[in-house]
């Protein structure tokens, strides 16, 4: 019977496990890499304490600082994929394609990943001047027009972001209604640099070493339009790794985990979640991790108080 299982290997993981071997909870770490989603960013510019940080990098030093205070506290299940979260009675059987572990506690921070604008050329150019991270790749458009897919908070977020440093930045949206809230639109849309072009379906990603545009369908007119950027970001969804216990915690209808935000507890006692697979409003490596700190803080006193 182990204190804790984590699930995922991102920020928000690494945090817990790192947590949870200070805090000598005897814990299951469970993932199937440690690739989180930023792991495609080349320059990653706002992990704290961090000047800047290649993705791929990022995921090797996450396994080094858990592998350094893992001792035999922490054990470590890479290559494993989580199948199910069962509870059996007050404790828990989190099952894998290899075996299966009880525990008194889980701690999901399994992420997500992000919906893939499928469009010819996307998969060409992706990092390579369409990226899914504005919080990762955003500097480097620095002076550069930009376009934001997509119609959410998420879009509108992105692009105030990019409206710091971009010289412009163009909205696109499917549709003729946007998602995102009144409030949020109208403050964006206020800025100088900013427009959005409303029943604007993407058809194709362009460039040569780089993006240097995107073709756009107008939706009503049926005419084709083709604009010059040098970045392309896609906020068109995001898709939790949740899966394995959606069936047993509350989710919503995005099927993120819902949690209380001051403890990061999800609807069943014993289960906690943290990072992107969560309802949280921001999703950001550092928030992850933070959430993932409180989440250990709070399962620690469970078992012991």
């Amino acid at each position: 019977m182990y204190d804790l299982v984590i699930i995922g290997g991102g920020p928000a993981g690494v945090a817990a496990g790192v947590y949870a071997s200070r805090k000598r909870l005897k814990t299951v770490f469970i993932t199937a890499d440690f690739n989180s989603q930023s792991v495609v960013s080349e320059n990653i510019q706002n992990w704290i304490g961090t000047v800047s940080i290649p993705g791929p990098q990022l995921a090797e030093d996450l396994k080094k600082h858990l592998l350094a205070y893992a001792e035999n506290v922490v054990t470590l299940r890479e290559g494993e994929w989580v199948k199910n979260v069962a509870q059996e009675g007050e404790y828990f059987k989190v099952t894998t394609d290899k075996e299966t572990y009880d525990t008194k506690t889980v701690l999901i921070a399994s992420g997500s990943t992000r919906r893939k604008l499928e469009v010819p050329g996307a998969e060409k150019y992706d990092n390579k001047g369409l990226t899914y991270c504005a919080s990762c790749d955003g500097p480097l458009f620095d002076g550069k027009d930009v376009v934001v897919v997509g119609g959410g908070n998420a879009s509108f977020e992105t692009a105030a972001q990019l409206l710091a440093y971009s010289k412009s930045v163009t909205l696109l949206n499917r549709s003729a209604t946007l998602k995102a809230d009144p409030v949020t639109v109208e403050k964006v849309l206020a800025h100088q640099n900013m427009r959005t072009i409303l029943n604007a379906i993407p058809r194709e990603v362009k460039g040569d070493k780089f993006v240097n545009a995107i073709v756009y369908e107008d939706a009503q007119t049926k005419e084709i339009h083709e604009l010059a950027v040098a970045g392309i970001f896609v906020e068109i969804g995001l898709i939790p790794s949740t899966s394995f216990a959606k069936e047993l915690i509350v989710v919503n209808k995005f099927n993120q985990i819902v949690v209380d935000p001051k403890t990061q507890r999800a609807s069943v006692a014993g289960i906690w979640a943290a990072g992107d697979c969560t309802d949280g409003l921001y999703h950001q490596n550092n928030i992850a991790a933070g959430d993932a700190v409180k989440a250990l803080e709070d399962i620690y006193l469970y078992l012991h108080v």
